[in-house]
């Protein structure tokens, strides 16, 4: 498939693959065995959106935290500040 310049994923497959059969998959994948029971129905799917760079100061304890947390540390300081954003907004609007 590669050599005739095609990805290395069968569509098809995927196309005719069964919820059951993806269930299956999962429980037999190590990977997911902590996921497995958690309830996605109030998932939200979260799409990027452009950055700004800017300067801020934090406290040297907090960015040691989310540094300790691992890569990505900044894209979870955003996380945070966005989900406190969020429920601001949503009690502001419980409010007026």
């Amino acid at each position: 498939m590669v050599a005739a310049g095609e990805g290395r994923t069968n569509l098809d497959r995927l196309q005719n693959i069964t919820d059951e059969e993806i269930e299956a998959q999962m429980r037999d994948d190590p990977d997911w065995a902590n996921f497995m029971d958690i309830d996605w129905s109030k998932a939200t799917i979260v799409y990027p959106m452009p950055k700004n760079a800017i300067s801020i100061r934090l406290d040297k304890d907090v960015i040691d935290f989310f540094k300790a947390t691992g890569k990505g540390y900044q894209t979870r300081i955003n996380a945070v500040l966005r989900h406190y954003m969020l429920e601001t907004q949503k009690n502001d609007k419980k409010a007026g």
